[in-house]
């Protein structure tokens, strides 16, 4: 009786900590568009370093809520290989089963850049971050894979999901073509990481308050960086390596992602 009393207290404290930390972040993000970031404008004035400072505060605000998240016990958290992501111009290639995938590698990886979803460049709580950090716009059309490889060229950590979306609830993963066009036609190495929640929350088409009978634990795994010069050197043309390249990612995570069931 105890037992079952003092898993439902967990079980309704969660649910109100994941609500807090929803509107953490929604506060945060209005606070970062309305005070943080212009005043961001009037202290640096070159674009470049403005922009560079704007992507440390965001990864300083993410790593804060990451550990805001775990103190109220929304979750824990475990991550293996950190060291290899201290390296720039990477070309990170990870899988998406949570909402928060995206806040837990900005908050670990310096200067990182990533695609965000056109919305979120009027949606009031998200647009000063994401529009002061200069990420990649996914609405440019046919030039986001050329500003994609630009800002690899000048150094970013471009943050890339194959799948374009989050895994769907049948946990399968199935790659688009767009991180790899990225690789092939930047010839650039890939370096994958791994994300497993367990247990499942906050996934494609959950609600939040649906929260898992006990707390969530994410485990993040970067793995070694996978060769670009397997899938261009043989004179296949871009197209065809790229198909080649998706299928083999697509292999890759999938087995990744069984192999530590």
């Amino acid at each position: 009786m105890l037992e079952a009393l003092l898993a439902r207290v967990s079980l309704y404290w969660r649910v109100l900590a994941t609500g807090l930390s929803f509107v953490v972040f929604g506060v945060g993000g209005l606070l970062m568009r309305l005070v943080v970031f212009p005043l961001l404008n009037l202290m640096v004035r070159q674009p470049q370093r403005r922009v560079a400072a704007a992507r440390e505060v965001i990864r300083r605000a993410f790593r804060a809520y990451v550990d805001l998240m775990r103190a109220l016990g929304v979750l824990r958290y475990e991550i293996t290989g950190l060291e290899k992501l201290e390296r720039g111009g990477l070309l990170i290639l990870a899988n998406h089963p949570t909402l928060i995938d995206t806040v837990f590698l900005m908050a670990f990886v310096r200067n990182a850049d990533c695609i965000v979803k056109g919305a979120l460049w009027n949606n009031p709580f998200t647009r000063g971050p994401v529009r002061a950090a200069g990420y990649i716009n996914n609405e440019g059309g046919a030039e986001l894979v050329d500003d994609c490889i630009a800002s690899l060229q000048r150094g970013n950590n471009l943050i890339v999901f194959p799948e374009g979306t989050r895994t769907p609830g049948n946990g399968v993963i199935s790659m688009k073509r767009g991180a790899a066009n990225i690789a092939v036609r930047g010839a650039r190495d890939m370096t994958p990481v791994l994300i497993r929640c367990e247990p499942v929350t906050l996934g494609k088409g959950e609600k939040w308050w649906r929260v898992p009978p006990r707390r969530v634990l994410m485990r993040i795994d970067v793995q070694d960086d996978l060769a670009i010069g397997r899938f261009i050197d043989g004179g296949a043309s871009e197209v065809m390596a790229a198909r080649q390249l998706t299928e083999f990612l697509q292999n890759y995570f999938t087995g990744k992602y069984q192999s530590h069931a």
